[in-house]
């Protein structure tokens, strides 16, 4: 399940499979040309997707992205190409 919170300033995304948890989480700031991350909890697996995910939104948005994601398995190429263009859909309204 893929929620999207809007903010004036910045979106919290959470993806979360079965129940709905905190779970490894990413913080970007996108301001001017440059993005900058750090990352609260780390993923055992999904880091760079969830890096990748906060960035491309604190940039296209130009504020705060803070993306959460709790998984009961690893997330494969096509479940993250779902995501992806699920979470832009959604920030683009």
């Amino acid at each position: 399940m893929v929620q999207v919170v809007l903010f004036d300033n910045g979106n919290f995304i959470s993806i979360t499979e079965g129940k709905e948890k905190i779970g490894a989480m990413v913080v970007s700031i996108g301001s001017g040309p440059r993005t900058s991350t750090v990352t609260v909890i780390p993923s055992k697996s999904e880091s760079l997707f969830l890096k990748m995910i906060s960035e491309r939104i604190a940039s296209i948005i130009n504020g705060i992205c803070i993306v959460s994601i709790n998984t009961q398995k690893d997330l494969g190429l096509e479940d993250m190409k779902i995501i992806m263009n699920e979470i832009m859909e959604i920030v683009k309204q």
